[in-house]
């Protein structure tokens, strides 16, 4: 099978392109032809003023990318396109090409960007998703997208004009969700039910696959980008309510490291260490010797890569109860949840397993299990393979010429 691959990389990396860096290796192992079609957000920082005037109208609609993309398509003859970001430089415009030249498309739905300018459902410190409750025009009156009216505007009309032409319901034959919950949520922001599959994120190689069963080093771990819906404040006064007595390693950088490390501080948290981003070696490292993850996010994650890579090395999960980490991280068999936001009962469940060992060692061993269960490349590659097969078995013939593209230049 040949397949195109398309993605816009964001100006900071993060988990999407690790998930697109894996599946692309995962195709060319089975011995797939995969061509790349990738641009980054960086392009943005060498626009000229014109150019930058521009960047709403490319947003909605970038000729260039349509173009290089109907080029790509003509080269290599994919049979089928899976597309994982188009946000910002590529635009979905690059739909209207693969339809012209009737090749099916599978997205990915790595965030929440077609319901929620911010991606996120995240807004004041909690779940926010008044854009789908009401209309996108609420994220524009809060300023969601870089706590910018305008730009939020910008992301609002790229949106609604894609809605208004089908783009998402009629030019897409399979969404990919990676999890149940998420799929929900997406079937309830108006996505075809039929269209949407779940298949979760994956880890390879396997990590744990020759470890042995020692002990710990002894100290809870956070491992994840430092930004406010990700928990690291009720993290850090749930260990205020514990004295500071069970070390925490945080491993992560991100726009809240100066502000967490001066709560820390002022707090008296001796036993926190911020250890800054590390390479993907030793934060799995760092996960083998912890006693468990403590994952404190709230708000909607997807499927955190961090969790399936703890499952591997047999550390259990300390989570928020909240979407799709109820559904990854079963309570009191792979993990324990804590109500999201609650430093007392975030604090009440990690004293438990510090003073549990064995226990927390017998839910390692089911998190092993749930891993090689559910997600190794192999079962992910099957997965994957079914929906491919589903888009073009299902892509019908054009049975109309092209829409012809928004008039709006690059």
């Amino acid at each position: 099978m040949k397949i195109l691959l398309v993605h816009n990389s964001y100006q900071q990396h993060g988990g999407e392109d690790t998930v697109v860096e894996q599946e692309r290796q995962l195709l060319e192992r089975a011995g797939h032809g995969v061509a790349v079609y990738q641009r980054s957000n960086h392009e943005i920082q060498d626009c000229s003023a014109v150019g930058r005037l521009q960047l709403p109208g490319r947003a909605v609609w970038a000729t260039d990318s349509r173009r290089q993309i109907a080029e790509l398509i003509s080269r290599h003859r994919p049979d089928v396109i899976h597309v994982h970001n188009t946000f910002v430089v590529v635009s979905p415009s690059i739909y209207s090409a693969c339809q012209e030249a009737q090749i099916p498309v599978v997205q990915t739905l790595h965030n929440y960007r077609l319901l929620c300018p911010a991606a996120t459902f995240f807004r004041n410190g909690k779940v926010c998703e008044e854009c789908v409750d009401h209309s996108l025009w609420r994220g524009i009156r809060y300023g969601c997208y870089r706590d910018s009216r305008l730009e939020t505007a910008t992301v609002a009309l790229m949106l609604a004009i894609h809605r208004h032409r089908g783009t998402w319901t009629q030019d897409v034959n399979c969404y990919i969700a990676l999890t149940e919950f998420v799929r929900r949520k997406f079937v309830d922001g108006g996505l075809p039910e039929d269209k949407i599959f779940v298949k979760p994120n994956f880890v390879h190689p396997d990590p744990g696959a020759d470890q042995e069963d020692h002990g710990r080093a002894g100290y809870a771990l956070f491992v994840g980008r430092l930004s406010p819906e990700k928990g690291v404040r009720t993290l850090l006064a749930a260990w205020q309510r514990l004295h500071s007595r069970i070390p925490l390693l945080i491993v992560g950088d991100g726009p809240q490291r100066a502000e967490l490390e001066a709560q820390a501080e002022h707090l008296g948290l001796s036993g926190v260490q911020f250890r800054g981003f590390l390479p993907r070696a030793q934060t799995l490292a760092a996960i083998k010797g912890a006693s468990f993850l403590v994952f404190p996010s709230g708000w909607y994650e997807h499927f955190p890569v961090t969790i399936a890579e703890a499952f591997a090395c047999s550390t259990p999960i300390i989570c928020s109860g909240l979407g799709a980490m109820q559904e990854i991280v079963e309570d009191r068999h792979t993990g324990l949840h804590f109500t999201p936001g609650d430093a007392d009962d975030l604090a009440v469940k990690v004293e438990w397993a510090w003073n549990h060992p064995e226990q927390v060692w017998a839910m390692g061993k089911e998190a092993r299990r749930e891993y090689e269960v559910k997600y190794t490349a192999d079962q992910n590659y099957q997965i994957l393979m079914r929906i491919y097969r589903r888009a073009i078995a299902t892509h019908p013939p054009a049975a109309q010429p092209a829409q012809v593209p928004f008039p709006i230049s690059a």
